[in-house]
């Protein structure tokens, strides 16, 4: 009996940003990558803004410009586990929290933990919100 590579099982797919290999093909990646940039895609597409998937992304844009409360971050940890749970069927979502870091009110991050659920694998990230305008140097 042959047994499939982990990486098949989990999924192959175009890389963000999409790149171009030397012999003039897409490039393609799998596994736990493919599930990260999955994440990231997920969490940095407001809702409403695919053109023929409406309903794809996740609510935290509706929070832009709202004060850093207890409540607001309280609003963009369930914004995330509803969104990853609807929209990544190749994880188990452990948890999600949202913190504001000393050094700046105007943004959150938001740490995901999760569970591959083809591997039981552990991952963890952390995504940068920005409730207000970044500061540039």
């Amino acid at each position: 009996m042959a047994t499939v590579p982990q990486r098949d099982f989990i999924g192959q797919g175009w890389p963000f940003p999409v790149r171009q290999q030397p012999d003039n093909t897409v490039a393609l990646i799998g596994g736990e990558e493919k599930i990260r940039q999955s994440i990231m895609i997920i969490l940095g597409t407001a809702r409403g803004e695919r053109q023929m998937r409406r309903d794809f992304g996740c609510g935290i844009h509706d929070l832009l410009f709202q004060p850093n409360t207890s409540a607001v971050r309280a609003l963009v940890v369930d914004s995330v586990r509803s969104a990853l749970t609807l929209w990544e069927p190749r994880i188990d979502v452990v948890g999600v929290s949202a913190e504001t870091p000393p050094e700046g009110q105007n943004y959150l991050l938001i740490r995901i933990d999760y569970r591959i659920r083809s591997n039981n694998a552990f991952q963890n990230m952390v995504y940068p919100f920005f409730l207000t305008e970044g500061v540039g140097k």
